[in-house]
């Protein structure tokens, strides 16, 4: 009697154990699904793909050596945002499309503006004096007196977007929040080890005055204590006429440049026009990684690039 009241008593309590995990379960649900990140252009995207590391892989919108600023979306674009779970863009100045996107997007979408976040350092954007005005091309209309949206180009303001972005991974994804957490420390170590190395580097030229293609670099300029005497902006959709290469030849000159950058999406020969008869060199500068493969290397390849195209065409001959 007492063995048959044990084996009821035990058959309950393992149909109770039994009921209380499944209850347990269906509260659990399925395990978190990956997110749906995407991020507007390279430099952003190679930030978020450190952080989301082995979580997951982010989508990119303005791919190839196409144009944030002249960008279009395609339907496909157009899909991958329908289904994001978060998006990160720089700001409206710096990717136009983006405009209306906030308004079509999802609710349950988080839309996340990196210049804003806490702890970034923004500056103004120049104009006048020997840094020309943007051409409508550039960022979509004339905005001068507003912030000058490559914030990127700062390393510490690149350490303040992956906390930014950690922290909104985090919000939509809290399983993760240690692998996100763990990664963003590692990424900022890797960014204050870059930030030593091309402090080291570009000191040997931070005196030798050079002028760019457009003004898009003062964050880090500003980091790295360089010498841009002025920007030659020019709309590549439209060759320059003679009189204005001529000025542009006088202003080089006059500025005394030891050399002259362009960017990948300009045609090389107009720079070496605009520097015909001046003692100026010329050089490439890439502030998008319009040339570079995206991933989450791209950052640290995009700035040690730059800082290698400067010294190249700026260190003194020997």
């Amino acid at each position: 009697m007492r063995s048959s009241h044990r084996r009821s008593a035990g058959g309950l309590l393992s149909h109770w154990l039994i009921a209380v995990a499944t209850c347990l379960a269906i509260q659990a649900g399925p395990a978190t699904a990956e997110l749906k990140v995407v991020a507007t252009i390279k430099p952003i995207h190679s930030l978020v793909a450190q952080v989301m590391g082995a979580t997951g892989t982010p989508d990119l919108l303005v791919a190839g050596n196409a144009s944030p600023h002249s960008f279009i979306m395609k339907p496909s674009d157009g899909a991958k945002l329908s289904k994001a779970d978060i998006v990160f863009r720089v700001s409206e100045t710096v990717e136009p499309f983006t405009t209306k996107i906030g308004k079509l997007l999802p609710k349950s979408t988080r839309f996340v503006t990196l210049q804003s976040v806490p702890g970034l350092a923004t500056l103004p954007r120049r104009a006048g004096g020997p840094f020309d005005a943007h051409d409508d091309h550039d960022h979509g209309h004339d905005d001068h007196g507003a912030i000058d949206g490559h914030v990127w180009l700062d390393p510490s303001n690149a350490k303040a977007m992956l906390d930014a972005i950690a922290a909104t991974l985090t919000d939509k994804d809290p399983q993760q929040a240690a692998a996100y957490a763990t990664n963003a420390t590692a990424a900022k170590a890797r960014i204050d080890l870059l930030s030593a190395d091309l402090a080291r580097d570009l000191a040997q030229v931070a005196g030798q005055p050079y002028v760019v293609f457009h003004d898009a670099y003062q964050y880090f300029e500003k980091r790295f204590g360089l010498t841009v005497v002025g920007s030659i902006t020019v709309n590549p959709d439209l060759p320059p006429s003679g009189k204005r290469l001529s000025a542009l030849r006088a202003k080089i000159s006059k500025l005394g440049a030891t050399c002259v950058f362009g960017e990948p999406n300009f045609d090389g020969k107009v720079i070496a026009s605009i520097t015909e008869g001046t003692p100026a060199k010329t050089g490439t500068l890439d502030p998008e990684g319009a040339s570079l493969t995206p991933g989450a290397d791209l950052y640290d390849t995009l700035m040690r690039r730059m800082a290698g195209a400067l010294r190249g065409c700026l260190q003194p001959a020997s």
